[in-house]
């Protein structure tokens, strides 16, 4: 049957369209104009970063962070093989070489205590990713970093509001990326964003995003004429979609305040089940404030997760499972890797199942959901 819940529904507010218009009715399409300059601010005053510049998408601005790590071909990178493609092919556009590290149990975040035996005298930088909007522990990672002299960037993708310690999420390590694909809390169909507290990284970043040139420096009045000074690509988004985006982050709070209560629902319905050991549900450790961009549970097996999605299909329940790990894809064997180098990954990947998580998901569909997990179980 066809899918009564869907897996996601994009968000919008009344607000989009007249900011999206706006910008038309001034003639400002490209990049850097009213609407760009408004979320600068606002993802400032939000996450406490320095320095934020939009983007095309999140996969831009870590190729940004990418270049900005001065990385060369034979260089490595540590990063977790439980993410999206974007993480590693920065780094392998740049001719480095991904070192993939397995993930923990509980978040199935990187796995802070295998990072340093990883580490090689060609090592550069150390790539994380907040899954699911919970963070890394990023107090070891960064003492690990700071010891070998590596530079931290944070893929931040799903992590936009969350929060570690008090800290932003993006503005622990040196640089970090945010997405507002669709599928995200906070969107505009496609874009990102670049953030960092570091001045330099965040000029030459202004230069990397506009083609390798000084031409925002030439709109300043600091330059008399702009010119290539430098590698780059043209990592801008359009001011229309900056428009878009505006009407998300003013929205911030109830988008939130939506998702938590889908989030929580979820938690509170599915807790027996995780008490019999049926599934095992997401893990919040201490310190970390989430921002509920997913809601995922653990079957005990492939064959069972497998079934289980059938079921919720049948149901009319789009369920769906995520990563297929990197290092057992077909590049990550042109590197050297085999499906069972990382048993943690491997088997997570196989489990794991996402449920329907978005604003407008109402309380009596999320029992259907759980209703349905629940009658799979009980069968």
């Amino acid at each position: 049957m066809p899918n009564q819940i869907p897996f996601n529904r994009p968000f919008s507010t009344d607000r989009e369209l007249q900011y999206m218009q706006e910008s038309v009715l001034r003639r400002q399409y490209s990049g850097d104009h009213a609407f760009t300059k408004k979320c600068h601010d606002l993802l400032r005053r939000m996450t406490g970063a320095d320095h934020v510049l939009l983007t095309t998408s999140c996969t831009a601005a870590l190729e940004m962070a990418a270049i900005l790590c001065d990385l060369s071909p034979g260089d490595e990178v540590i990063v977790p093989s439980y993410t999206f493609v974007s993480t590693a092919n920065a780094v392998a556009l740049r001719g480095a070489v991904p070192v993939f590290v397995d993930i923990r149990e509980d978040t199935l975040n990187i796995d802070e205590r295998m990072i340093e035996a990883a580490i090689t005298k060609r090592t550069r930088a150390i790539f994380v990713v907040h899954y699911a909007g919970v963070a890394c522990e990023m107090n070891t990672i960064m003492d690990i970093a700071s010891r070998h002299r590596l530079r931290v960037v944070e893929d931040a993708a799903q992590a936009i509001c969350s929060k570690y310690n008090g800290k932003s999420l993006g503005t622990i390590g040196d640089m970090g990326a945010f997405s507002f694909h669709e599928t995200k809390n906070i969107i505009c169909g496609e874009g990102g964003a670049f953030i960092s507290n570091d001045k330099q990284l965040s000029e030459r970043a202004e230069i990397i995003r506009e083609k390798g040139t000084n031409r925002s420096q030439f709109f300043r009045g600091q330059v008399d004429k702009y010119t290539w000074v430098d590698i780059g690509s043209s990592f801008l988004p359009s001011d229309i979609l900056a428009g878009f985006l505006l009407a998300q982050l003013e929205s911030v709070a109830y988008i939130q305040s939506q998702r938590k209560r889908v989030f929580d629902r979820y938690m509170l319905g599915l807790s027996r089940l995780a008490d019999f050991g049926a599934v095992k549900l997401p893990t919040i450790p201490a310190g970390c404030e989430p921002n509920y961009h997913m809601f995922y549970l653990l079957a005990p097996s492939l064959d069972i997760r497998t079934k289980l999605l059938d079921h919720l299909k049948r149901n009319g329940i789009g369920a769906v499972f995520h990563y297929v790990p990197l290092h057992g894809s077909p590049v990550g064997k042109r590197f050297g890797y085999h499906d069972d180098d990382l048993a943690v990954t491997q088997s997570i990947s196989e489990r794991l199942i996402r449920l329907p998580l978005f604003v407008e998901l109402t309380n009596q569909e999320v029992d259907h959901v759980v209703a349905s997990v629940t009658g799979f179980f009980k069968a």
